[in-house]
């Protein structure tokens, strides 16, 4: 292939290139694993499309320009009005209809992709309604490349090939053709914010410049869709990992009709409906977000690397964000992809949970953790540490094992593994599920502590008993101590309530000597207005975390301490909106739309998050009450395309800038979280007990059967200054040891060789010192090395 001249277009490099908006109306992909493509739409345009991974976005936006060649110019975003639906029930498969304010005609649009080839298609008829313009309206096709994730470094070419012009992109190994069922009668390529098509459009209202190259910058294409055909044809993008692979993949989608290729997306998609229909009859709009949320579950799991489940196709406030963010939300969190998996279970589905769980498999490390989050392929984006995500695989396992879904897949190793990082680790995590903060959070002891009793049964099934009764044991000292570690009794934030559960008690994870006990440390929050307090008494700042303690059946729903601080909470951070309620992370959280309805940049304020609705209906279940209220909310959140947003605006209406109480904001849309939690409360609700309940757990914890005698632990970690008389002390390490124990000041000793565990971990115990004063004194002898430790550790008994 050859370009078709060698017109260079000027205004080198562009303009500095940003995402698209968040707030998606629509996202797709064909179900079959062959067409790796994704896409999503916003006002009613294509905004990002990922290829040839669903964490790769290749695209910015595609969309049309309308002129009448005079003194009107037409963006279809910003001067159309547009309706969107899904033309079905549950193929992600798109109606769009724009319009001008003053009328005169319409656009409409099906958009879909190719069943299998990574081609996207957009039927697209103008309707003129007007007679003055049926002669002089033009029609213009304008697309950004972001290839290879960043808008800089965007090579453009207009080729002309078996007669018809192709506008082709490429940047580090892939490439996109675009191109149209009819000749495009004009085209070029130009630099953002200089020599590209709507720069063009809107100063001349025709294409007065045609460039054939625009080389290394930030480039767009622009293709004019002749008068005679703009009444219906087919418009497609396909990408490759060369031009001539990706004009290839275009022309064989474009040599099949349209509505073709429609039928078979509608029959893939129909192959991947939710198996339990008592879902959809618990539901109050029919099973509308039930089925919408079924299949944007599956949408978000990669092809390439199956098993893998993004948080959600979008780029959170992705206007106000250079290229040069190149996470967004298109990265594997654990925690996120573990409730899309339990929630796909929770449809009666066994193989895409259970694709999920090898692939989180193959993704653990050697020490037993995950990465916060990472791409598709494995590789960490940011590095820091939250314990349930350790945690929560353990329990996807065990839901597949209950529910007969493993088939010969046996994930004990990996069990295990995350076992031995939990008890190296916690109780201190580096991050809780909000991930900002350090220290003691209910939401993860939670976790930690279901899976470490749900490892101990796999332990068992494998025949280690001892190792069994190890783990247990941790999970028990967890247990003992969760209320002195996360209630405070001196809570201001509700009179009459001072004892509640609070969102963290702040801790260093370097720190292996934290105060645990008494009053609380200050907690730093992230994310607030300049010259405001960014610190605050930990007693004073609540969320809803605790109420992951009753779904797992650590504590009982109608536990005292959790009715308390459910009421805190309801009177904080409860926001009621024309929608249903829903509820704030935490008080004084700055990550969300600011108040004047500008995007969260580097600071903003927390809103409503429909996801804390669904759980807040999982205790209404658990408490024996009727989560239908909560439901409702949920779908009333929904667009009418059936997207759950991260966030609604929770203030008063903002028109101008699209804002409406519980409608979203620019936070992420859809989010995977959100949806999973929707089709997780239907089924709670259809069950009548909480789905994510775990019965292990609830028979030693959530029954009242909580206060039983423990071991204190002393790990590395973890090294406590204190223990009551009456507590053993367990002492843990990585590998083998001698512990040199004193009683009495080192007048005498004694040397205990460690014990070893199906975990890899060895421990030794001692025995309760039994009155307050005593202290236990002791260092260790690493037999490996054969060296001291050099350092004398001590911990003393206290009434």
């Amino acid at each position: 292939m050859e370009a078709r001249g060698n017109k260079v277009a000027f205004g080198s490099p562009g303009i500095e290139p940003r995402w698209s908006h968040s707030n998606k109306e629509g996202v797709g992909t064909a179900y079959s694993a062959d067409s790796r493509l994704w896409f999503t739409l916003w006002r009613g345009i294509v905004t990002e499309v990922y290829y040839h991974r669903i964490d790769r976005p290749q695209l910015r936006d595609l969309e049309f320009l309308l002129t009448d060649g005079e003194s009107r110019f037409d963006e279809e975003k910003r001067d159309l009005r547009t309706t969107t639906e899904q033309s079905s029930d549950h193929a992600l498969a798109y109606r769009t209809v724009g319009e001008p304010s003053e009328g005169g005609y319409r656009l409409h649009k099906e958009v879909i992709v190719a069943p299998h080839l990574p081609c996207l298609l957009l039927r697209t008829r103008l309707e003129v309604q007007d007679p003055n313009l049926a002669d002089r309206l033009r029609l213009f096709v304008l697309a950004a490349p972001h290839l290879s994730v960043g808008g800089w470094s965007n090579t453009a070419t207009v080729y002309d090939l078996m007669g018809r012009t192709i506008l082709a992109a490429e940047k580090d190994g892939v490439a996109l053709a675009l191109a149209a069922s009819v000749p495009f009668s004009r085209a070029s390529v130009g630099f953002v914010g200089a020599s590209d098509g709507w720069t063009d459009l809107s100063a001349h209202r025709t294409l007065a410049w045609e460039f054939d190259r625009a080389p290394n910058g930030n480039v767009a294409l622009t293709g004019e869709v002749p008068a005679s055909a703009a009444r219906d044809f087919t418009l497609g993008l396909a990408f490759g990992e060369t031009i001539q692979s990706a004009v290839a993949r275009l022309f064989q989608a474009l040599s099949l009709p349209f509505a073709e290729h429609h039928r078979r997306y509608v029959e893939q998609w129909g192959r991947a409906k939710g198996r339990d229909p008592r879902l959809a009859r618990m539901s109050r709009d029919a099973g509308k977000l039930y089925r919408a949320s079924h299949s944007v579950l599956l949408a978000h799991e990669d092809k390439l690397y199956p098993g893998a489940f993004i948080a959600s196709l979008s780029i959170p406030w992705g206007t106000a964000r250079s290229d040069q963010e190149r996470g967004g939300y298109h990265l594997v969190w654990t925690r996120d992809m573990v409730h899309a998996a339990t929630a796909l279970l929770a449809c009666g589905s066994l193989e895409g949970p259970l694709r999920a769980l090898v692939y989180l498999a193959t993704r653990q490390r050697p020490d037993g953790g995950f990465p916060q989050n990472f791409w598709v392929d494995g590789t960490p984006y940011y590095q820091g540490l939250q314990l349930d995500e350790v945690a929560l695989p353990i329990l996807l396992a065990h839901h597949l094992r209950e529910a007969n879904g493993l088939r010969e897949f046996d994930p004990t190793s990996m069990v295990i593994g995350a076992a031995r990082f939990l008890v190296e680790h916690a109780p201190v995590t580096q991050q809780d599920r909000w991930e900002e903060v350090s220290g003691f959070s209910p939401s993860t002891l939670a976790t930690t502590i279901a899976a470490l009793t749900l490892a101990a049964r796999f332990s068992r099934v494998r025949g280690d008993n001892a190792t069994a009764d190890f783990v247990e044991e941790y999970a028990d000292y967890l247990d003992a101590h969760l209320e002195s570690w996360t209630v405070t009794s001196r809570g201001t934030l509700v009179p009459g309530i001072s004892r509640h559960y609070v969102r963290i008690r702040p801790a260093s994870v370097a720190n292996p000597t934290p105060n645990e006990r008494g009053e609380m440390d200050p907690v730093r929050l992230p994310n607030n207005p300049p010259g405001t307090p960014d610190t605050f008494p930990a007693s004073e700042v609540v969320d809803s975390g605790f109420l992951d303690l009753v779904r797992y059946g650590v504590r009982p729903a109608g536990d005292p301490l959790i009715e308390d601080s459910v009421r805190v909470v309801d009177a904080v951070l409860r926001a009621d909106t024309p929608l249903g309620p829903a509820w704030r992370r935490y008080n004084h959280d700055g990550y969300g739309q600011r108040d004047d309805g500008g995007p969260y940049v580097d600071w903003g304020v927390g809103r409503a998050w429909p996801l804390l609705t669904g759980e807040r209906g999982h205790f209404e279940i658990a408490r024996g009450r009727p989560a239908g209220p909560y439901i409702e909310a949920m779908e009333r959140f929904a667009t009418s395309t059936g997207l759950l947003t991260e966030q609604v605006w929770d203030a008063q209406d903002l028109p101008n800038l699209h804002l409406w109480r519980g409608r979203p904001t620019e936070a992420a849309m859809p989010l995977v979280w959100a949806h999973a939690e929707y089709l997780t409360l239907l089924r709670s609700a259809a069950d009548g007990r909480v789905f994510d309940l775990l019965p292990a757990v609830a028979e030693r914890y959530g029954h009242g059967n909580h206060r039983r005698p423990v071991r204190a632990v002393w790990t590395f970690s973890r090294r406590p200054a204190t223990v009551a008389p009456e507590e053993p002390l367990r002492v843990i390490a990585d590998q083998p040891f001698r512990l040199r124990a004193s009683d009495d000041e080192w007048r005498t000793h004694s040397d205990l060789d460690s014990s070893e565990t199906g975990l890899a971990l060895h421990y030794v115990d001692l025995p309760a010192l039994g009155a307050a004063g005593r202290s236990w004194s002791f260092t260790f002898f690493w037999p490996i090395a054969d060296r001291w430790e050099g350092t004398n550790y001590r911990t003393s008994a206290v009434g």
